[in-house]
């Protein structure tokens, strides 16, 4: 073989051992392993107890890593809402989740389930949580016509109103009503222009009266 063969031959097993050897560092090396799980949107939920769920091991090479099966473990989390992993190079993962939002309390069995506006019951406790309604249906269920009104409206009060809100009741998708902690109720009707019934009944609660009606938010009742 000529001298310039021989030099062919070398650079390309010169390449293919570079090749290799990056390889080697990129999908099987600890070198750019998995160090850290970065974690932002917790409010409640622990840190550990979502790295727990993701069940990473430590320094398993970042391209190994399947997303989607580290994702969906984390979703798997009752108080997951959504959740986003990634890879952030050289080794760490980063996840950005977002908790559900408890909107109300169904009562049921000596139990309280705290349900979200999806109602997904997020946790269940013996006693009713302060500062959350009672969700008063026939039959609740997410994809119950009627719990979905109730739980639509229960999640879009505003602060201000949602303080002072006992019970949501719904006797059907366009019949929902709210009764307050001092004994008036404020009639809802459907879930649509809750922003704009909210900011009514805020207003018409300023007057003495024992019922408001907001159902037609451009014809209001006050009794």
């Amino acid at each position: 073989m000529s001298q310039s063969a021989w030099r062919t031959a070398f650079a390309v097993l010169l390449s293919c051992g570079v090749v290799g050897a990056a390889a080697w560092l990129v999908f099987f090396s600890p070198v750019l392993g998995v160090r850290d799980i970065a974690i932002s949107g917790n409010l409640t939920l622990p840190g550990d107890q979502v790295r727990q769920a993701a069940a990473v091991p430590d320094r398993q090479p970042m391209a190994m890593v399947d997303l989607e099966t580290v994702r969906s473990r984390i979703a798997a989390l009752r108080q997951v809402e959504s959740v986003e992993v990634e890879r952030n190079w050289p080794a760490t993962l980063s996840v950005r989740l977002v908790e559900r939002r408890p909107v109300a309390v169904v009562l049921g069995g000596g139990k309280a389930s705290v349900v979200d506006r999806h109602g997904v019951v997020i946790e269940v406790r013996d006693v009713a949580p302060g500062g959350l309604p009672a969700l008063h249906v026939d039959r609740f269920a997410a994809d119950d016509p009627a719990t979905k009104a109730a739980l639509a409206v229960a999640g879009g009060l505003p602060g201000d109103l949602a303080r002072r809100v006992e019970m949501v009741r719904a006797v059907s998708p366009d019949d929902v009503s709210l009764r307050l902690a001092d004994g008036r109720t404020i009639v809802w009707g459907g879930a649509e222009r809750t922003r704009d019934k909210a900011r009514i009944a805020l207003t018409l609660l300023q007057r003495p009266a024992d019922s408001y009606d907001v159902s037609s938010p451009d014809v209001v009742t006050v009794k």
